[in-house]
């Protein structure tokens, strides 16, 4: 018996014994993995199950409780109806992913783990000596006044240099328009908090970006999850329907190889995107760092491109293309200006003036294009590297994204097959893996895994992923496979 099999066994003894009376608030997930010295991913699946059988449920910000034991099952057509109609339930007013999501990105930070599960590309990719030299030229001109000028809108050197970007893309934005801030991520979150409130609906992606559900979740927030296509992104059709049923208050979606699939809206879908939210006024936050790591000639255009009544504000950084470590971001954010500007004054004033005007001199003098054609040719190799390894380790039957741009790959597995199962095991031999819960507010995607393709292809690498391939083997229904 596993051991989330036997802490789930025990709980549930507890619960049908009365020990554990209906009401009665369970350990929390760090409590659990302490006493029973356990991982954060089995205290949660053994949580998981007994929520599957009935006997606690998951109260928002507060931790798990008992229902009670199971009631006596119903004929076998109410059960396949009541799972039924679970399935298709997409309103997810539960969000209790972080604890989950850190317990799975804490691995990334040891630098003697292959860090497939990893969401940024090694460092080796990144001119950062380069950069270096940006940083010292500018230091003599950080003094007085030039320090607190453009809080909290932005170096406006670097928002001219982003604003060429968009032009060279066929896009004019104005630069007065441009925010910069922490990273994308505080764009992003800045943006939500403009746009909804504490109890709002918000449509996101399934499978998508954990840190969309760990910002409804800390704003207290609702999520409506609506499917990503493995082909060509999101689902409008299901968009559609349930903007029909359900009092949506924004979107957050990644319209161009998006996190964790690597697919993407081609032009016409995200053209229809952008004119259905419009016919119902609702704003649209696009998450774009991905944007200029694509494969081909031409950059894909943002659904920002399609804009015209301001509710797309369009979000991105250097983060995954130049530096990471700088945090620098930006957004454009429509008619939504005012407020997101009001909003970083409030929260953290600025953005690094030092990181900002280095990143501008870079893009001025240091060869911008010429490192990201570099970068992309690098990023496609490895990406193959990646998908050639799943073909030669994994079992056969697996499903693999080939994503156009970006460097993640989304792997589906049969039904049944446990990826949080797979992360612990990889991880108690050196690797990382993101599996498919944390990219979920319902923790759906069980069987599935995101793998990084943005790694430096070595033997190290390549013993990763046969290691990975010889787990997946001794899971049903995969064991004695070739």
């Amino acid at each position: 018996m596993k051991r989330y099999e036997q802490l789930v066994e025990l709980l549930a003894t507890d619960i049908r014994n009365g020990r554990l009376a209906p009401g009665a608030r369970l350990p929390s997930i760090r409590t659990l993995t302490a006493q029973h010295r356990l991982s954060a991913s089995t205290a949660f699946k053994a949580y998981y199950l007994l929520e599957e059988k009935g006997m606690v449920r998951a109260r928002p910000r507060s931790g798990y409780y008992v229902i009670g034991p199971p009631a006596q099952a119903p004929a076998s057509g109410a059960q396949a109806g009541s799972r039924e109609k679970r399935k298709s339930a997409l309103v997810s007013s539960r969000l209790d992913v972080s604890e989950l999501v850190f317990s799975v990105l804490d691995a990334v930070q040891d630098a003697d783990i292959v860090a497939l599960g990893s969401a940024f590309p090694s460092a080796d990719l990144f001119p950062l000596q380069r950069l270096g030299k940006s940083l010292a030229r500018i230091a003599p001109r950080l003094h007085g006044r030039e320090m607190v000028a453009h809080l909290p809108q932005g170096h406006p050197a670097l928002r001219q240099q982003i604003a060429l970007r968009y032009l060279a893309m066929g896009m004019a934005q104005p630069m007065d328009e441009l925010i910069i801030t922490n990273g994308a991520l505080e764009a992003l979150n800045l943006c939500l908090s403009a746009v909804a409130r504490p109890g709002d609906l918000v449509a996101i992606e399934s499978p998508g970006f954990y840190g969309s559900l760990q910002a409804l979740e800390r704003l207290n927030m609702k999520a409506l999850e609506i499917p990503v296509h493995p082909q060509d992104g999101l689902d409008l059709a299901a968009l559609a329907r349930a903007l029909e049923r359900h009092p949506v208050k924004a979107c957050w979606f990644m319209t161009s190889f998006q996190n964790p699939t690597g697919t993407s809206m081609p032009p016409d879908k995200k053209q229809a995107l952008v004119a259905l939210l419009a016919q119902r006024g609702i704003p649209l936050i696009e998450d774009d760092v991905y944007g200029e790591l694509y494969v081909g000639e031409r950059a894909p255009w943002p659904a920002k491109a399609w804009d015209r009544e301001g509710l797309v504000m369009h979000c991105s950084s250097f983060s995954k293309t130049l530096a990471p470590g700088y945090r620098v971001g930006w957004v454009s954010p429509g008619r939504f200006g005012e407020q997101i500007a009001r909003l970083k004054l409030m929260t953290n004033i600025s953005a690094s003036l030092p990181a900002q005007l280095a990143l501008a001199d870079y893009l001025q003098h240091g060869g911008y294009d010429k490192h990201l054609r570099k970068l992309r040719h690098a990023m496609e190799a490895r990406l193959a590297s990646l998908l050639a390894a799943i073909a030669r380790h994994f079992p056969s039957g697996v499903r693999v994204t080939r994503p156009p741009g970006g460097y993640f790959v989304w792997v589906v597995f049969d039904a049944g097959f446990d990826a949080l199962a797979l992360h612990e095991a990889a991880l108690a031999r050196g690797i990382s893996v993101a599996p498919g819960p944390i990219f979920s507010a319902r923790r759906d995607f069980r069987h599935c895994l995101r793998l990084n393709g943005g790694q430096a292809w070595d033997q190290r690498l390549e013993d990763a992923m046969r290691t990975l391939g010889a787990l997946a083997r001794r899971q049903a229904p995969y064991a004695g496979a070739v």
